[in-house]
């Protein structure tokens, strides 16, 4: 058996039974045994194995014997220890074959356990990941859905917030799946599905905002009235303050206390976050300047319905004018306040485009139908809402610059409708006035003429109560109408001013040249027209009237500095209508002095003097009596309403005249020879009429307008005396017929002659003129029929003027 054993491998099992042997324990010994058995040729080897044991054991019974036959004993008891051992060494044996038959067994059974568990984590790792996947679909799959749903809410920037979400975050966790390519390709369809939502909210905000324009432009011009009526209160408190306009920087100072904000209060509440929305949703999506375009491009839209086809300026509140203004108010405010609100979407450029098209929209409407209006007032309403928008829209730094020229145009038809109406109304007072003195039945009376009229009463007769009525002013009724209608003209033309008009030097310069045109054209003419009558009484109260109309037109210069409405403007104002007055007063002096002479003239041509007559009458002629009665009864009726002045000067004109005349008659060319006698006749005429003059209380001012007369006539008695060759001694001659011309003076003394007279018998002078008495004026007349309606124009007046 040990034999078949090759050397080399019976000596390595030779060693290993050894190590086996030498094992201190059985551990040992199977700790040797073990790594025998896993060899791979263990199994061949085992029989060499036992062979190398057994050859081991018959080494060691050699041995043994060998022992044993120094010591039996021990010998034999050392051969029941090793037989001992060989039982043990073959159970051993066994043993190992079935721990080895064991060990494979069990490992063939690892190893498909092995493989189970390698397999079922395999499946688990798979599980996981398909569960991990699953859940990261699901997740994506869910913030897709709630895109939707914040869309379907109108949370618009929400759902693309979570759509910004969904692709940078949570699709990158997904791309090896194909729901990412699918939810990556709907991207772009939800954001323009977002985009189109917000800007059909947006539609429907700028479709309310446009709704709510004309409120809010008429919740603007109610706080702009608001603004002024404060304005108004402080400056009847300062008058400092009352010179600042609206809008001007210590107005706005002095209001701040009063803010108020137009597009958030109790009336409106313009909530812009549908446009701040739109604008960040576009500014993430990328397309902030088509938004801009698109957004620019609606609001022009808008800006052009707001402008209707035509208007209508007849309607006596202004509606259709106050809806277009404040329509326009509006959609100017929220165009400001979006450009105050956002960074950069609303540009200057864009803003000031709009406005200035739309003020153009505006004006050309208005102007295309202002030739419809022909009222004042109403011309005065549309101002007024035109001047609330322009305050308004200063007050949102518009330029207002198109509208102040529109309020230019207005002045201009405003100024005209007025000055027609005046001049009616001038034209019907002229025409019906009465041309008599006023009468006053009483105090009230008064007191209304004397305040509307420019009349300074006499000293003496200031207070109404000092005056007993009734009593007659020395102007006819037209002078405290045309008084009257000359202050509502000028309260009604600085109404135009009152609310906002800058153009003032223009208010100055049209008023001035209406005022002249009116006084001129309607009243200064047409009393000029009626100077051809033939009454002197009537001419005499134009001329009353005429003097009483310059007066009122030096008061109404100085009126007219006081209420200058251009503080830059400085120096007097002169009426052209003051010096045609004027003019109009000499004139009407002419005419009464050709009506007066030419009455004088008819007088003295029924002078019937016998120049060749021995007859020396006792008293003056006829026609002298009845000259002085006339001159007594001009000065005393006809002239009694005219200053003192113009009266004495019409009265030293007119008996300049009578000494002319009556110079005339022995002057004419037909009188050859004139006797004593009726020199003495002449004589007694002049010297009654001279008696008369100085008889009068202005005497000293009149007598000298017959000084000729009388030298001459003085002549013409030397004369008839033989003493006319006094008239050539100078030293004489300028003392006593200074003012008698040489020439006419020569004539007559060589038509006096000395010669005495032939008796003839004496005979009274029996007038032969008629009695003209009849024709003189009576101011004691029954007042005008118009008078009543004065009254009543001096009650509405109290309610019409301001003054």
């Amino acid at each position: 058996m040990p034999g078949l054993v090759a050397g080399d491998q019976y000596d390595d099992l030779t060693g290993a039974v050894q190590q086996i042997i030498l094992s201190s324990s059985e551990s040992d010994y199977l700790d040797q045994l073990i790594p025998l058995l896993k060899n791979a040729e263990t199994q061949t080897q085992v029989t060499p194995l036992i062979h190398a044991l057994n050859h081991v054991s018959a080494d060691r019974e050699a041995q043994i014997e060998t022992i044993c036959n120094s010591n039996h004993q021990e010998f034999i008891n050392s051969v029941n220890q090793l037989q001992s051992v060989r039982e043990g060494t073959v159970n051993l044996t066994s043993e190992i074959m079935e721990l080895s038959r064991s060990i494979q067994a069990s490992t063939e059974k690892i190893a498909e356990q092995k493989k189970a568990l390698v397999e079922s984590r395999g499946v688990r790792q798979n599980i996981d990941e398909a569960t991990q996947a699953l859940k990261d679909c699901l997740e994506v799959l869910r913030l897709a859905n709630q895109v939707h749903d914040l869309l379907g809410k109108k949370n618009h920037y929400a759902a693309l917030r979570a759509l910004d979400e969904l692709q940078n975050v949570h699709l990158r966790e997904v791309t090896r799946y194909k729901i990412a390519e699918m939810i990556e390709r709907s991207v772009p369809a939800t954001q323009r599905l977002i985009a189109d939502a917000v800007m059909m909210d947006l539609n429907t905000w700028l479709y309310r905002i446009r709704e709510t324009s004309q409120f809010l432009g008429e919740v603007a011009f109610y706080h702009t009235e608001m603004r002024r009526t404060r304005q108004k209160e402080r400056g009847e408190k300062d008058e400092y303050l009352g010179s600042f306009k609206l809008n001007s920087a210590v107005e706005l100072v002095a209001d701040e206390p009063e803010e108020f904000d137009v597009l958030n209060n109790e009336e409106v509440q313009v909530d812009f976050s549908p446009l701040f929305e739109c604008l960040h949703i576009h500014n993430a999506l990328g397309e902030t300047e088509k938004f801009r375009a698109d957004y620019a491009a609606t609001r022009r839209r808008q800006k052009d319905l707001l402008i209707p086809q035509a208007i209508n300026l007849l309607d006596e509140e202004s509606s259709s004018l106050s809806s277009l203004l404040e329509g326009a108010a509006g959609f100017a405010i929220v165009e400001k306040a979006t450009m105050q609100k956002t960074e950069n979407f609303r540009a200057q450029s864009d803003v000031d485009e709009l406005w200035d098209s739309m003020c153009q929209s505006v004006v050309s409407l208005i102007s295309s139908a202002l030739h419809n209006v022909d009222n004042d007032e109403n011309l005065l309403k549309i101002k007024g809402v035109i001047a609330l928008f322009i305050q308004t829209m200063d007050s949102w730094g518009y330029p207002v610059s198109s509208l102040d020229s529109l309020l230019l145009t207005l002045f201009d038809k405003y100024s005209s409708l007025l000055k027609k109406r005046f001049s009616d109304d001038f034209q019907e007072i002229v025409s019906t006035d009465d041309y008599m003195p006023m009468p006053i039945n009483n105090a009230e009376e008064y007191t209304k003429v004397i305040s509307v009229s420019w009349y300074t009463p006499p000293a003496g007769q200031e207070r109404p109560e000092d005056i007993q009525y009734p009593c007659v002013l020395p102007f006819s009724q037209m002078y405290p109408l045309v008084c009257i209608d000359i202050r509502n003209f000028l309260n009604q033309i600085y109404l135009f001013s009152d609310d906002h008009f800058r153009h003032t030097t223009v208010i100055d310069k049209t008023l001035k040249e209406s005022l002249d045109e009116l006084l001129v054209d309607k009243v200064c003419k047409s009393l000029v027209d009626r100077l051809s009558s033939q009454y002197p009484g009537q001419i005499v109260q134009i001329l009353t009237n005429l003097n009483h109309f310059e007066d009122a037109c030096n008061d109404l210069e100085d009126l007219l500095v006081e209420a200058r409405s251009s503080s830059s403007a400085a120096g007097p104002v002169k009426l052209n209508a003051t010096s045609q007055f004027n003019a109009a007063k000499k004139r009407a002096e002419t005419r009464i002095f050709e009506l007066v002479n030419s009455k004088i003239d008819d007088l003295i041509e029924t002078a019937e003097y016998d120049w060749l007559s021995n007859y020396i009458p006792d008293s003056a002629s006829p026609y002298i009596q009845e000259l002085t009665r006339y001159l007594s009864n001009t000065m005393n009726m006809v002239l009694l309403g005219l200053p003192e002045q113009m009266k004495e000067r019409i009265y030293f004109e007119a008996l300049t005249h009578v000494g002319e005349a009556l110079l005339s008659l022995p002057l004419d060319p037909g009188v050859r020879r004139i006797s004593p006698q009726a020199v003495a006749a002449y004589r007694i005429d002049i010297d009654d009429l001279i008696s008369y003059v100085e008889a009068l209380p202005e005497a000293p001012g009149l007598i000298d307008s017959l000084t000729p007369l009388r030298q001459t006539t003085d002549l013409m008695g030397l004369a008839a005396e033989g003493k006319g060759e006094e008239f050539f001694d100078s030293s004489k001659s300028h003392t006593r017929f200074g003012q008698v011309d040489k020439i006419k003076g020569a004539e007559l003394l060589e038509k006096v002659f000395t010669a005495p007279p032939e008796p003839a018998p004496r005979r009274e002078r029996m007038s032969i003129l008629p009695d003209f008495s009849g024709s003189r004026e009576d101011v004691s007349k029954k007042p005008s029929t118009h008078f009543g309606d004065f009254r009543d124009r001096l009650g509405g007046f109290t309610k019409r003027d301001r003054s």
